[in-house]
């Protein structure tokens, strides 16, 4: 095969894996995530941080992605405050996990569509939060390296289990 086709080929390929994963997840919206539980999920998702000596901001937003709880830890850069809102507004309102934009924009060619989705943080650190099958919010951490960020913002989620 030519280096055209197969350059096409992989082009087409790489297409239709993007868009399967950024197909609309199945988990319907559920009632929004209480104070309580926002609460709870960002004091997991610190412990994280604070066990790594990592300095960042949390926040967890309901279905709609609006705001319900901010922490800041001591020392976090300004910035990482509204990039954390971001992932999690994004999460919640795309219903996925940033680290799905984040990988299509890595992968060049039609995944740099992304970038025109008002809204669609490509960073990891941002995850719907479900439970009982519904997505109920999302948390969104900032401040150190994107894994280190979904690194403490999946301790939140899992102190929701």
């Amino acid at each position: 095969m030519s280096q055209t086709i197969l350059k096409s080929l992989f082009a087409v390929l790489f297409a239709l894996c993007a868009s399967s994963a950024l197909a609309q997840m199945p988990n319907p919206y559920g009632a929004p995530i209480s104070l309580e539980n926002a609460k709870k999920a960002a004091a997991a998702a610190e412990a994280e941080a604070r066990k790594n000596n990592w300095k960042m901001a949390f926040a967890v937003t309901d279905i709609s992605g609006d705001l319900v709880y901010l922490e800041k830890m001591d020392a976090t850069q300004t910035g990482s405050v509204a990039v954390a809102i971001g992932k999690a507004r994004s999460a919640a309102l795309f219903k996925r996990p940033t680290k799905v934009f984040q990988d299509a924009v890595a992968g060049g060619g039609a995944g740099l569509r992304i970038l025109g989705l008002e809204g669609a943080v490509p960073l990891d650190g941002g995850f719907p939060i479900v439970m009982d099958g519904k997505i109920v919010g999302a948390i969104g951490a900032s401040g150190a390296t994107g894994e280190q960020d979904a690194q403490c913002a999946a301790a939140g989620l899992a102190a929701l289990k």
